[in-house]
């Protein structure tokens, strides 16, 4: 039957019209049926078709919640989509600086020689060239990551080395930890990959020891997945220690880790960073890593240093996802890393974040945000009665894009009420004008509880 795809169609009207507005609640299942005659299992069922078109959020405990940005009826974008016409977006978190290009350009004209322009357009190996692999190995290491180059493989982006990964580690069905709180394409890796996530308590120091060992006892997981080091969404960066008792955890209980290394660039171990857990643990650690962050979103190259026996397993998930990198792009960064290039930016990428953390000190004094002066993002929790949604849609309907807790949140625990916000994309008069809107609109509660839906 499809009644209640047609009782959907009416309550997506509603919402691309205006009559139900975003971070408005939509009544119980239960009420939503006698209301209008339905079964409980219908009233379910166009719950979860709203769900599935990203309309509504449900929240455990709170209930169901039009969803902030549904544009026109159709389902929500993706997080890593561009907002459209909205003048300033602080979802997309891709910092690239004024004069890169110039910085770039040099490497690529070489490479535009016939005789280099030729072997860069012929496919590329996962494993992709001994020049790729020792400039990345060289780079890791800055980042105290000493890793044999032999045990390197290459793909388009980070996200499909992540993906590959998974696949490589975890059958459909399998369990795969992750902190309650992670990063959003990996809730779509799961989801598409038909992998759980099972999501770990955490505390100031990321994802508890305790919670992992009570998780695979509850059920073995595959894998775990984590961010060490600045934490998306929270920024936070395990200590040391944290991080020698996960990896003494992981090898009693033998979960390979997929450690998700795309921000640490900013926190080098010269630095104060720790080590990775790579270098605790080689033998069930598969590195993550990539260029996007460091260099620029439109030309990069993923990378993943696998234990020693597991090269050919993520080669061949590579492979069958189709997720190999271009040689174009891995000819390119080889030069960007040889020539010092990569090197330059990562310095002043530095200097750049440091100086938009700045900004959010200034302009959202007195607030809850937690963000490390190395990070490009930061994690707000609102003031009441803000909830995330309500928020976000508030801002939205300012022009200011931004990413609530509920896109982070993994399990039945229920989402923080707080949102993310990338501090890389905006220009940074841009990124100041909009933390000002931002808290004038935290300060003024009124629209947070504002709306009764007529559902």
């Amino acid at each position: 039957m499809n009644d209640y795809r047609r009782i959907a169609d009416r309550i997506a009207a509603d919402i691309a019209s205006g009559r139900l507005r975003a971070g408005q609640r939509l009544p119980p299942q239960r009420a939503f049926a006698r209301r209008h005659g339905l079964a409980p299992s219908t009233a379910g069922r166009v719950y979860a078709e709203l769900v599935r078109r990203g309309l509504v959020v449900g929240e455990v405990g709170r209930g169901t919640f039009v969803r902030a940005g549904a544009p026109d009826g159709q389902p929500g974008r993706a997080l890593t989509e561009a907002v459209g016409d909205e003048p300033v977006n602080l979802e997309l978190n891709y910092p690239y600086l004024p004069g890169q290009s110039e910085l770039l350009s040099p490497a690529l004209a070489s490479l535009a020689r016939s005789d280099a322009l030729g072997g860069a357009l012929r496919p590329a190996s996962v494993s992709g060239t001994p020049a790729a692999r020792e400039a990345v190995a060289g780079m890791l290491a800055q980042g105290g990551a000493r890793v044999d180059p032999e045990r390197i493989l290459f793909t388009g982006n980070a996200r499909q080395a992540i993906a590959a990964t998974l696949v490589s580690l975890v059958r459909p069905g399998g369990r795969v930890g992750v902190e309650q709180l992670t990063y959003p394409l990996v809730k779509e890796i799961g989801a598409r990959l038909g992998r759980t996530l099972v999501p770990l308590a955490m505390d100031e120091q990321g994802p508890r020891p305790e919670a992992l060992a009570a998780a695979h006892r509850a059920a073995p997981l595959s894998a775990l997945y984590l961010q060490p080091t600045l934490h998306n969404p929270t920024t936070l960066t395990m200590s040391a220690s944290r991080r020698a008792e996960l990896a003494d955890v992981v090898h009693r209980l033998g979960i390979p880790v997929v450690e998700d290394r795309i921000w640490s660039f900013l926190r080098p171990s010269a630095e104060g960073g720790a080590p990775p857990l790579a270098a605790l643990a080689p033998d069930l650690v598969h590195l993550v890593d990539g260029l996007s962050k460091r260099v620029a979103p439109g030309l990069t190259v993923g990378f993943v240093v696998v234990p020693g026996d597991r090269t050919e397993a993520v080669a061949r998930a590579i492979r069958s996802g189709g997720w190999s990198a271009g040689a174009f792009a891995l000819e390119a960064a080889v030069r960007w890393i040889g020539d010092g290039t990569v090197e330059r930016l990562v310095a002043a990428k530095r200097r750049d974040a440091a100086r938009r953390r700045r900004l959010v000190a200034e302009e959202l004094d007195g607030f809850a945000v937690r963000s490390d002066p190395s990070a490009y993002f930061a994690w707000w929790e609102l003031p009441a009665p803000w909830r995330a949604d309500t928020f976000a849609a508030a801002a939205r309907e300012r022009g200011i894009a931004v990413t609530p807790g509920t896109a982070f949140s993994v399990g039945p625990g229920g989402a923080p009420d707080a949102v993310r916000l990338g501090l890389g994309s905006a220009p940074e008069p841009e990124l100041a004008r909009a933390l000002s809107v931002l808290a004038a609109v935290a300060r003024d509660g009124r629209a947070a509880g504002s709306g009764s839906a007529r559902w």
